[in-house]
């Protein structure tokens, strides 16, 4: 029920960024670098303390070797105690995985959530592409056959309708602004998307320790990408991003509303004036939001909301910084 939307045009919207994408990414860029610079600096040092958290030879065990670096397998195999050695992982490597379906294609506060999607995206290259780090990304806008991967340098060509869309990872500010043109320039087709299999082209094929985040605003039942979030956590960070619109949260007393499912079409209109209609509603969006967060912390996500009519970087800035002060707390500088 929170899905359906104001009835627009029966058509698909054009891409907002898509025409002025140079103009509002280079004003974007300059919003996000004023706000978020200084919040992540330094180099990625891997994701556990010591010499490295990154897999690499094995030898034969010596007294003195840490027991938690048992390479048991290689142990059963020879019969011969051996450790595993760790290399450093001093890049960062961060993937996107931006739903562009057309649930997205909706928005009655200061933006669509599109333009959110394509704002966190942004935020999250300016944070990661630095000192060598490389970001990619995934995109889906709807139904439809994966995409082959594409190798591209600068702007590739925009994503293809009803497909999910892979962008090599690659490092450079030139590469991270091309990524960025592609996904403000993607166009959002009709149809349902698939968010779990979006979020499964993170798992295949086996990527290094890195940071994962999925930007949603996760309305597909929860069942769907639930498990494909919890595959991916083993192995990365995520960060799980949900965009939300005030009027997927309650519906305003304005008479007979017209509502269409932007992903089927479906019409429905809806009495608004009814203030019981109204309450199941607020109660009905309240519990699928309640599901959503509790589906993403089983998945051992961080969870960051971003709404249509709120300061979406001031949101971002303070989670950033909540994030920052949890993981130096209790550290001695």
């Amino acid at each position: 029920m929170a899905r359906a939307a104001p009835v627009t045009s029966p058509t698909p919207r054009p891409a907002p960024l898509a025409d002025r994408s140079e103009a509002v990414l280079s004003r974007l860029q300059l919003l996000v670098t004023r706000k978020l610079d200084g919040l992540l600096q330094g180099d990625y040092a891997g994701l556990l303390p010591g010499p490295g958290s990154e897999a690499g030879e094995s030898r034969e065990y010596r007294p003195g070797d840490d027991v938690r670096r048992m390479d048991w397998p290689v142990t059963a195999r020879t019969t011969t105690p051996h450790v595993r050695r760790t290399v450093a992982d001093r890049e960062l490597e961060t993937w996107l995985a931006l739903d562009l379906s057309a649930s997205l294609d909706f928005g009655t506060g200061q933006w669509l959530k599109r333009e959110v999607v394509v704002a966190a995206a942004a935020a999250i290259t300016h944070l990661t592409v630095r000192g060598g780090n490389r970001i990619g990304a995934v995109i889906g806008t709807g139904g439809g056959a994966s995409a082959p991967a594409r190798r591209w340098r600068g702007a590739p060509p925009p994503a293809g309708p009803g497909v999910l869309t892979r962008l090599p990872a690659r490092s450079g500010r030139k590469e991270a602004q091309g990524l960025l043109r592609t996904v403000a320039g993607t166009t959002i087709q009709p149809g349902r998307g698939d968010l779990g299999a979006l979020i499964e082209m993170l798992n295949r094929p086996p990527r290094r320790r890195g940071v994962a985040v999925v930007v949603s605003d996760f309305l597909a039942p929860a069942e769907q990408w639930a498990r494909p979030l919890r595959k991916l956590r083993v192995r990365h960070d995520v960060l799980a991003i949900e965009v939300i619109d005030p009027r997927e949260l309650e519906l305003p007393d304005v008479g007979v509303l017209p509502v269409v499912d932007p992903e089927t079409g479906e019409l429905h209109e809806v009495q608004t004036a009814d203030p019981r209609l109204r309450q199941r509603y607020a109660d009905a969006a309240a519990a699928q939001r309640a599901t959503i967060a509790a589906a993403l912390r089983g998945a051992g996500a961080a969870h960051l909301r971003l709404r249509t009519d709120r300061d979406w970087l001031l949101d971002m800035v303070r989670f950033v910084a909540a994030q920052r002060h949890a993981r130096t707390r209790g550290t001695t500088r």
